[in-house]
């Protein structure tokens, strides 16, 4: 993904934080840059805690900013205040969430779950039309129209992923955010579902901030790549640069997590241990065009003087 690409959601100095009993803050997310560009995925890695999930809640205002600003298609959206200014901005974006049996109501049958979208929206002028618009979105999910008078606890775990996509681009959305959309299923379910995902971009040109604490699933499906540890983007960069190139230790430490396939190399794979040290005076570096690390200066110089990070 080009810079020049067109720029989608920006996100500059953004804070999140909690209060914790009466004194105790919790900086969930803390002070946090980055661009999502038109059409691409932005993957968002870190381990359980690192603040992941509240950046995707805060970009669709389902959690309120502490301060920084966030911006769609060029509109500060932390300005956005009046129900009929916040539901418009609704349909153009859109969640799918990390658990598909928790996220849909089980008391509802699957063309209702799909279709609540459509009716707030009055995006149909008749119950025919309504009806329609499931079965094509159901369709297009990998599933059968007739799926829609069922209810969620007759599927299984892929298949009510499907569904919670289908009820995603019920309003025709420019931009999804995929909040850990596979961690829920079985191994053999993931790849379909990611497939699934990279098709339905392909053919609808949408635009994905993909979170997941999977380092090697999210290189599969990423343009880019962000690493988040204890609320700051520790690296930002391509997936190939952050995968064959990591420039943070934190990166190196998720990296050398991943097993590998092979018996005989996983033998010998060295785990390296991540130890944080607070660093007051650091920030985010660009190393090599478009690969960020957070760091000291110092650091940061030296990196960029290195022949072998620099492919020289």
């Amino acid at each position: 993904m080009q810079k020049e690409a067109e720029t989608l959601v920006e996100v500059d100095g953004l804070k999140v934080y909690f209060s914790k009993g009466a004194k105790e803050v919790v900086k969930a997310v803390d002070d946090v840059s980055f661009t999502i560009y038109k059409g691409e995925t932005f993957g968002l890695v870190g381990e359980s805690g690192s603040g992941k999930t509240t950046i995707g809640r805060t970009l669709l205002k389902l959690n309120p900013l502490t301060a920084g600003q966030i911006s769609y298609e060029g509109q500060d959206i932390t300005n956005i205040h009046k129900a009929r200014d916040l539901k418009e901005f609704r349909k153009k974006v859109q969640m799918i969430f990390q658990d598909p049996y928790a996220s849909l109501n089980s008391r509802m049958k699957v063309r209702d779950i799909i279709a609540e979208g459509i009716d707030i929206h009055k995006l149909a002028k008749s119950q025919e039309e309504r009806n329609q618009m499931v079965d094509e979105l159901l369709v297009l999910v990998g599933l059968e129209a007739e799926h829609a008078n069922r209810y969620p606890h007759e599927f299984s775990g892929g298949q009510r992923q499907r569904i919670g996509i289908a009820r995603a681009l019920a309003l025709n959305p420019d931009f999804i955010v995929c909040d850990e959309p596979i961690s829920a299923l079985d191994v053999s379910i993931q790849a379909q579902i990611v497939n699934l995902l990279q098709q339905l971009q392909e053919e609808k040109g949408l635009t994905y901030l993909f979170i997941a604490h999977d380092l090697s699933m999210v290189k599969y499906i990423s343009d880019r790549i962000a690493v988040m540890y204890h609320g700051k983007i520790v690296e930002i960069g391509t997936a190939d640069e952050v995968y064959q190139q990591p420039l943070h230790p934190y990166t190196k430490s998720l990296l050398s997590a991943i097993p590998t396939p092979d018996p005989k190399s996983e033998r010998t794979r060295t785990r390296i241990a991540y130890v944080h040290k607070d660093l007051p005076d650091a920030h985010l570096f660009e190393i090599t065009p478009g690969h960020f690390v957070y760091t000291t200066k110092e650091e940061a110089n030296r990196l960029k003087n290195n022949e072998e990070i620099l492919g020289k």
